[in-house]
């Protein structure tokens, strides 16, 4: 991984206020990374984050990529970028007691990001320990689980 992360922000309708709370909380953090976000998630921080830095005068640029809403396939576009490599973080509040009308592919995308050893946080204070981690600001190298024996088995 390299200095700036590519945190990808996802949140389920009952959760998008916290996170929202949390990034703007975060916001001088955030703003150093590249940020990838599903739906109108993606819109709703890019407003925050605007405004904060607005607030503050803070001239960085800010780099939100927004995919497709997650019920319309952009958790399975998230899953494609964490198989290719292009996701280091994955901040995801997601709504435990709120039946999803695509689980199957909440489930997947968080299945994806333990096969890939992606860093990933599913609620507020795990999110907090990995914004605050030294890791964040420097370079790591994750460690990738080989499956070569796996999918070379005889069936």
């Amino acid at each position: 991984m390299d200095k700036v992360k590519r945190i990808a922000l996802v949140a389920h309708d009952h959760r998008k206020k916290d996170l929202i709370e949390w990034a703007e909380w975060n916001w001088e953090i955030l703003i150093k990374h590249k940020l990838i976000c599903t739906g109108t998630t993606g819109r709703l921080i890019e407003e925050a984050l605007t405004r904060k830095k607005e607030e503050h005068r803070n001239i960085r640029t800010l780099h939100i990529t927004k995919l497709k809403s997650g019920p319309l396939g952009g958790d399975q576009q998230l899953g494609a970028m964490i198989c290719d490599g292009d996701i280091d973080v994955l901040i995801f509040f997601w709504d435990p007691m709120q039946p999803q009308p695509h689980d199957v592919d909440v489930k997947a995308l968080l299945r994806i990001s333990v096969l890939y050893n992606v860093v990933t946080a599913c609620s507020r204070s795990s999110a907090d320990f990995i914004i605050s981690s030294p890791l964040l600001d420097g370079q790591y190298k994750a460690t990738i689980n080989d499956y070569f024996s796996y999918v070379n088995r005889e069936i």
